[in-house]
């Protein structure tokens, strides 16, 4: 299994709705079993600016971060996706272990 996790911006659009939206919507449809997504309180980026939620004048420039766990395959599938659209998106993917206990 991996875990794809990928950082967007909540003012970050496409094909007419927030990233994260269309992220979640294409994994939705590709069959991916269940993808969340996590609003920053604060934080910085490769531009070194802190963004915190209180400042009024930084709305919609907070990260997302979308994740999703799912086997090879929908990950190679979710990716094709992705660069299809040539989106400027940060990733991370990884090899997880999961189940239920």
């Amino acid at each position: 299994m991996d875990q794809i996790t990928f950082y967007v911006t909540e003012k970050q659009h496409h094909a007419g709705m927030p990233l994260y939206e269309w992220l979640l919507e294409e994994a939705k449809a590709l069959g991916i079993h269940g993808g969340s997504a996590f609003r920053a309180i604060a934080g910085f980026g490769r531009h070194g600016r802190l963004r915190e939620d209180t400042f009024f004048e930084l709305a919609g420039e907070l990260a997302v971060k979308v994740e999703f766990i799912l086997d090879d395959k929908l990950a190679e599938q979710i990716m094709q996706r992705v660069r299809a659209q040539n989106l400027d998106v940060f990733y991370v993917r990884y090899e997880v272990q999961s189940g239920i206990v």
